[in-house]
Formats: structure tokens, C-alpha cells, sequence
């Protein structure tokens, strides 16, 4: 049994936890032998450097983050699809489906959840990013496993900003893929963005969603990140794009880059470079075109949806402000009155 981690490095602690799994119970489970690959521990200090240097914005990509033996586990207990919520942020079923909760899922998801919320982990992930005092969501708000079909894509966005429910400021996303096989050429790359808004001098960075690879990157208002659509049909039928997706929080944030609170933010996407003046247009060009412009329209009426929410709830908070109003006026009213007629 090793000692208290007391008196220990946080680059030995994570050695240790790395060897021999978090030190949390879990009910009806032993402890995994191995969880976070060891070099991922010991080659922080060179992560670090990379986050900082990278462009278009801080991130660092983590090969083979995962043990061997435990990605196997994890990838035997990732949900069926049909168990996530694939309705997407219209309320329509889609081709993402989502499970935030990841603990219920398994002895491997468990044993994942315990790791990540230890101190030593995020400390770990604090070393390499240079944030200090990282929270991790036991709601996994938008986190959690995520698994998407073919055609699915992802527009540039930043991402929200505040926690719904704490309030905490959104500061990293740590995204780890759980594809055997995966060629750019299918699509589904993670697209890092300088400024979508700008399609010509736009600076994008690709990431391919390859098996047992991590990401991590910052989330603030220029973070713009997204993943082109997934064209499966032909090359590989029936395959999907998996990953776990962890987000974390801290209490406050630099002065710099505080912002008032918003919800995600969508860039539609420009229009292929193959439509320039003289380009004619075919079938091919037709339904792409269809599509995007679907996808503007489906952007607007959510749009449209969340300010006639937001006017609705104004309204009905006027009327309750005038009906607690209108007493307290008739009161004092009668008051004056009174006191005239004296």
C-alpha cells in the first residue's frame, strides 16, 4: 500500500495515482492497475511549454493519454447510442448523442470520474495549462460521452462562459478520442479557429479525432473551435466518432478576459472555396448549398426562439412587479388622501 501522498511531488503523486488508480472506494470494483498513461505525467513540463507557444490559441495535444489495458475498458463500456440524448439544442433528435453522467456507465467510467476530480489530477492539468485553482463538474454540464454519426458536424463557437448551476467560469476543455480508425479525409476534425467571423484570414488549426489522443484547450471569448462534417458514407459505413469530453471550471478568471454571461455562440460556416466567379454550379454544388443554407436558417429560428422566451419572461416579470406594485400604491394613496382630507 503506498504512503499518504503527503510531502510527494505533484509529478510523483500523479505517478502513483497513474499506476494504481485513484484512491476512492468504489462499490463491487477493484482498484484498475493502471489508468493515465505515465509519460503523460512525466512529460507535463514540456506540455506546458506547447500549450503556451500554440496557435491559433493555447492547446496541447496529449498522445496516448489513456493506459493501454484501461482504454480498452472504457472503449467495452462506452454507451450504445441509443442511450445518450441526441436531441440537439432545437429539441429535434440528431445524429450526437450524449451521456453527461459517465460514473453509472461502469467500473472503468467510475474509476475515470474518481481520478478527475483528485487534486492531484487537477493539478496535473493545471501544471501543463498554467491555471491555477481548477474545478471539476460533478454535473458534467455538456460533457460526458459523445458519440456522433455520420453527416453530423460541429460550426465554429465559443463556448458558454459561466456554469449554470455555480456560477464557476468555464476555463478548459480536455477532450480525449476513442476511434480505432480515423482518416482526415472522412472528416470530423476538430477545427481550431482564429476568428471565424473573418473567413479569409482565418487561421485554422486541424485536429484529427485519432484514438486515445487528448486534447486540451483553453475556453474563453476567441477560443473558436468546431469539426467539419463526417463524410462516412462510402469509406467507412457505420462508424461513428467517439470521445469523452471534460470540461473545468475555476472561481474567477483573469480581468482581461471576464465577459458578461452568454450561452454558446455559433459562426455559420462561409461557403467552400470551389464557389468563386465562374464556378458552375452541379447537383453535388446544389445540395451543399441547401444544407448550409438549412443549417443558417435552423441557427436563426433558435435564435428567434431564445429572444421570444427572453421577451415572454420580461413581460411576465413586469406583471408580477405591477400586481405587487399596485397595493402598495392604492396604500399610500388612501394615505394621502386622508391625510389632505384632515
Amino acid at each position: 500500500m503506498e504512503t499518504p501522498f503527503r510531502g510527494r511531488s505533484i509529478i510523483q503523486n500523479l505517478l502513483v495515482r497513474a499506476r494504481v488508480g485513484p484512491r476512492t472506494e468504489l462499490k463491487n470494483s477493484l482498484m484498475p492497475p493502471t489508468l493515465l498513461n505515465p509519460a503523460v505525467v512525466v512529460d507535463a513540463p514540456l506540455a506546458a511549454v506547447r500549450f503556451q507557444q500554440a496557435r491559433p490559441f493555447r492547446h496541447v495535444l496529449l498522445e496516448r493519454f489513456f493506459d493501454a489495458a484501461f482504454l480498452q475498458r472504457l472503449l467495452a463500456e462506452f454507451p450504445q447510442f441509443e442511450r445518450g440524448n441526441a436531441r440537439n439544442e432545437a429539441g429535434e433528435i440528431g445524429a450526437k448523442a450524449v451521456v453527461e453522467k459517465i460514473a453509472p456507465l461502469g467500473a472503468a467510467f467510475a474509476e475515470l470520474d474518481a481520478l478527475i476530480q483528485t487534486p492531484e489530477f487537477l493539478k496535473l492539468v493545471g501544471t501543463i495549462t498554467g491555471i491555477d485553482d481548477l474545478r471539476y463538474d460533478p454535473h458534467y454540464f455538456g460533457g460526458g460521452t459523445h458519440e456522433n454519426r455520420n453527416g453530423q458536424e460541429l460550426d465554429p463557437h465559443v463556448d458558454f462562459n459561466l456554469h449554470p448551476l455555480t456560477g464557476w467560469h468555464r476555463r478548459l476543455n480536455l477532450i480525449v478520442y476513442l476511434n480505432p480508425e480515423w482518416r482526415r479525409e472522412w472528416g470530423g476534425n476538430l477545427e481550431l479557429h482564429s476568428n471565424p467571423r473573418t473567413p479569409d484570414a482565418d487561421e485554422i488549426t486541424l485536429i484529427e479525432p485519432c484514438m486515445n489522443r487528448c486534447v486540451i484547450f483553453e475556453t474563453t471569448e476567441s477560443s473558436w473551435h468546431g469539426f467539419s462534417r463526417i463524410d462516412l458514407d462510402r469509406a467507412a459505413p457505420g462508424l461513428t466518432r467517439r470521445s469523452i469530453a471534460l470540461y473545468f471550471y475555476t472561481p474567477t478568471r483573469p480581468q482581461h478576459e471576464l465577459a458578461d454571461a452568454h450561452s454558446t455562440i455559433y459562426v455559420d460556416r462561409p461557403l467552400p472555396p470551389r464557389f468563386v466567379p465562374g464556378h458552375t454550379l452541379d447537383e453535388a454544388d446544389i445540395t451543399e448549398l441547401k444544407r448550409l443554407f438549412l443549417r443558417r436558417d435552423d441557427h436563426l429560428a433558435r435564435i428567434y426562439r431564445e429572444v421570444s422566451r427572453l421577451t415572454r419572461d420580461l413581460a411576465q416579470t413586469r406583471e408580477r412587479l405591477r400586481m405587487r406594485l399596485l397595493p402598495l400604491v392604492a396604500h399610500y394613496w388612501r394615505r394621502v388622501v386622508s391625510t389632505l382630507a384632515r
